[in-house]
């Protein structure tokens, strides 16, 4: 059953996807991650200047960019006009101790900035993990907030949430923690989709360090794609490139409706001179976006299996709210 979407979070949904519903995002909204890869003394326009080079080459081979609020913007004047794009919500990190991780926000950034400074969807990203009791509820809680927040602007909403372990003795990169790696990731899209974000940004749900059977990477993607109830595309995590494509084929297959990838694609580049780097975004991670969207393009599922415009009778502007 399809579900109904106000005026701008389907045109949101259009502008960050290709013209078959696709979703072909790249992620560049790193920020402490970003600024660990660089020299120690680089400084803040330069930084500025290395996301901005990536973006602009790449922006042209992609649907949509998403984007922080700290380089984004910088970032974002230099984009192919037929780009989307998205901004992040939340501050980069967590508070907390590493089993009990709490998202939080910069009160001077805001739904309604990055509505302001032209942004076609808003993402937010948290630590979660289902089973963790009273903090998934508290997490629960404040995605549902930023979906209102969202829908009062009339923007779509991309929610990622990020896996860890509960358990100190237990690392997320262990095979305790992959041996349980599926079932947190099914039950993970299930309870989140119900909060009704537009779009799902969902790891895969295999640690292929631990299992490189094909067969049980394919039945888990299949497992969250009939959990969700509203699209998902797959993240990269930081992978080898050759890796996330194998991932994106698999996940897309059984039911992903796009990637939404970063540093397997673009993470060489940052470190380089900017000649070198030039270079590379035209030879190599050009190459890569479109080997990504050609596999996309031939076994997604389209963001439209799951919504319908809203239909808008005469007169509908004058009404006080028409949102759906």
């Amino acid at each position: 059953m399809t579900q109904t979407l106000s005026p701008g979070r389907w045109r949101g949904l259009q502008t960050t996807s290709t013209a078959r519903h696709i979703f072909n995002i790249l992620a560049f909204d790193q920020r402490g991650s970003y600024t660990d890869m660089l020299p120690p003394d680089t400084d803040y326009a330069t930084a500025a200047a290395i996301k901005a080079e990536v973006v602009q080459a790449l922006s042209y081979h992609v649907s949509a960019v998403l984007l922080d609020p700290d380089f984004g913007p910088t970032a974002s004047a230099y984009m192919s006009p037929a780009c989307g794009l998205l901004l992040s919500i939340e501050k980069s990190g967590y508070s907390g101790d590493s089993t009990y991780r709490k998202t939080e926000f910069d009160p001077s950034w805001t739904v309604t900035k990055v509505k302001q400074v032209g942004a076609q969807a808003a993402k937010l990203m948290i630590y979660y993990h289902p089973h963790s009791g009273a903090l998934a509820e508290e997490l629960e809680m404040i995605a549902a907030q930023v979906a209102q927040a969202c829908r009062q602007h009339d923007l779509p909403l991309y929610l990622e949430p990020m896996s860890y372990s509960l358990d100190r003795a237990v690392k997320k990169e262990s095979a305790e923690f992959a041996a349980a790696r599926p079932q947190v990731l099914v039950d993970t899209a299930r309870r989140l989709s119900a909060l009704s974000p537009d779009v799902l940004k969902l790891e895969f749900p295999v640690d292929v360090a631990f299992d490189q059977d094909r067969e049980r990477w394919r039945a888990a993607c299949a497992a969250v794609s009939e959990a969700a109830s509203v699209p998902w595309v797959l993240l990269s995590a930081g992978v080898d490139f050759e890796t996330f494509a194998e991932q994106t084929q698999i996940a897309c297959q059984e039911g992903a409706s796009g990637y939404l990838a970063g540093r397997a694609i673009w993470k060489e580049a940052v470190t380089m001179t900017p000649e070198a780097r030039a270079i590379f975004l035209r030879e190599v991670a050009i190459p890569r976006a479109e080997q990504l969207n050609a596999i996309a393009d031939q076994y997604a599922r389209p963001w439209t299996d799951f919504y319908q415009p809203q239909a808008l009778g005469k007169g509908w502007y004058q009404q006080s709210s028409f949102l759906a």
